[in-house]
């Protein structure tokens, strides 16, 4: 049974309500949310267009492409709307002493 690590990625009190910020974990670009339901991860690339969503916008709990204009819920990852079909991988997000964490495997 593998054990999950926390790796801190940035400051709570760098991450206004309504705003996201990209973060490096493990060679990939983390796209973290907050919004007034909490903070979310997904994949920061599109999965039908591979554009990079911080380009995009964030609206409640939907990030815009900036390339096609699919959407996708930040909560779970599911595309909202056409051209993109497939979700985003999503990562558990967990608040320690001020820093936002990401679960990931060893």
């Amino acid at each position: 049974m593998s054990q999950e690590t926390l790796i801190a990625v940035a400051r709570l009190d760098d991450l206004p309500i309504g705003k996201e910020l990209v973060a490096e974990c493990r060679g990939r670009e983390i796209l973290i949310c907050r919004t007034s339901e909490g903070i979310f991860a997904v994949d920061n690339q599109c999965t039908h267009a591979a554009a990079p969503l911080n380009e995009g916008r964030l609206k409640g709990h939907r990030i815009h492409c900036p390339l096609h204009g699919a959407a996708f819920d930040v909560r779970d990852g599911t595309a909202l709307s056409r051209p993109a079909s497939r979700p985003l991988a999503c990562y558990k997000v967990t608040v320690e002493s001020g820093s936002i964490c990401l679960h990931v495997d060893p």
